[in-house]
């Protein structure tokens, strides 16, 4: 197969896909309802044209009789007044209208036959044509409840294009919402280990942060002692309260605190 054939193969077979999905078939069946429905209309037009020719014979035929009554009538009265010679006169005109008159009833005959003929195509048609928008109105009927429901189908089954790009969506933000959560734990795990430094310098690992809160209650403890020898007063000392004596036994008094003074 030559290279000018298989793109001409190639061409058609897109352009055939390219329509069948730009095809609807309630749009074909409406088009091809208002073809059927011009045909009937012209074929209606043609027996209404032949009714007239037709009508136009036989009034033009009866126009010839009366003629040709009036002739014979006109041969018989000059006959009697002994004018042989206008009654055949009068014969022979009328001979001549007798043979329109033939001729009329001739194409009348046709036009009649021609008439009834497309009087009867015409009821067929017009039959046939009610038909098919009965049959169509069937198809288009069934053609939508079959789209429907195929619609319905792909909606509870997730392949329809737009509940497809939804769900891809909604993967691809799942995908990325999981990603970062992943790294921000990492992230955490490193800072918490000391692997990775803050770059603000807030950030410490356990160990440090509890050495460094010892280290600030130490030095808090010394600061309030020292204070407490420049201002004289000792340490306050928990009152210790004594057992207490069971039976008759006497029970202590309880423990005073002494404070020292200046020596």
């Amino acid at each position: 197969m030559g290279m000018w054939q298989r793109f001409k193969l190639i061409f058609k077979s897109k352009a055939n896909r390219a329509l069948d999905r730009a095809e609807n078939p309630a749009e074909t069946l409406d088009y091809s309802y208002e073809k059927q429905l011009d045909l009937l209309q012209k074929v209606r037009r043609g027996v209404a044209d032949v009714a007239t020719s037709r009508k136009r014979l036989e009034l033009q035929i009866k126009g010839l009789e009366t003629q040709s009554a009036k002739l014979e009538d006109q041969a018989r009265a000059a006959l009697s007044h002994g004018r042989e010679d206008l009654a055949r006169e009068a014969l022979t005109r009328r001979s001549g209208l007798t043979n329109q008159i033939t001729d009329l009833q001739g194409q009348l005959a046709t036009l009649q036959d021609q008439e009834e003929k497309l009087t009867g195509a015409a009821q067929q048609l017009q039959a046939k044509v009610e038909a098919f928008r009965t049959r169509k109105e069937t198809i288009k009927a069934n053609y939508s409840a079959a789209e429907a429901q195929t619609k319905i189908n792909e909606a509870f089954s997730g392949i329809s294009d737009e509940l497809g790009e939804v769900g891809l969506a909604i993967q691809r933000a799942e995908d990325k919402t999981a990603e970062m959560t992943a790294r921000a734990g990492a992230i955490d795990e490193l800072l918490a280990s000391g692997a990775l430094e803050d770059a603000t310098g807030t950030s410490k690992d356990s160990i440090t942060a509890e050495l460094e809160r010892l280290s600030s209650t130490s030095d808090v403890e010394d600061t309030l002692a020292k204070l407490r020898a420049e201002v004289g007063g000792a340490p306050e000392k928990p009152a210790v309260e004594a057992p207490k004596a069971t039976g008759d036994t006497p029970v202590a008094e309880e423990a005073t605190i002494v404070e020292e003074g200046p020596k």
